[in-house]
């Protein structure tokens, strides 16, 4: 299992093979995910790229981090695990949330 990493300040405009193909110069990428909204399909400015090796990750941080893709400067650091949400419950509480 590889290291996951965080990486924001994404354009819209950036597709996954933009982001593959900038993290592979640094070590072998695993998986990249670009985060998109469900509705839309439209980027939400944030991806996931797993990297095969913890000294890969850092490599990534360390030459990544910083530089533009796109016109602009990405965010890149450690993913932190996905935390446990309790389940979202609607009352008539409010209003009528439909949208």
């Amino acid at each position: 299992m590889g290291t996951n990493l965080y990486v924001g300040n994404v354009s819209f405009s950036t597709v996954e093979g933009d982001l593959q193909a900038m993290f592979s110069q640094v070590g072998n990428v695993l998986r990249c995910s670009l985060v998109t909204d469900k509705q839309t399909g439209r980027s939400r400015g944030f991806a996931f790229v797993e990297m095969s090796a913890e000294a890969e990750a850092q490599t990534a941080i360390s030459q990544l981090n910083g530089k533009e893709l796109d016109g602009r400067p990405l965010k890149i650091n450690e993913a932190k695990p996905r935390e446990d949400r309790p389940p979202r419950r609607f009352s008539d509480e409010g209003g009528d949330r439909r949208g």
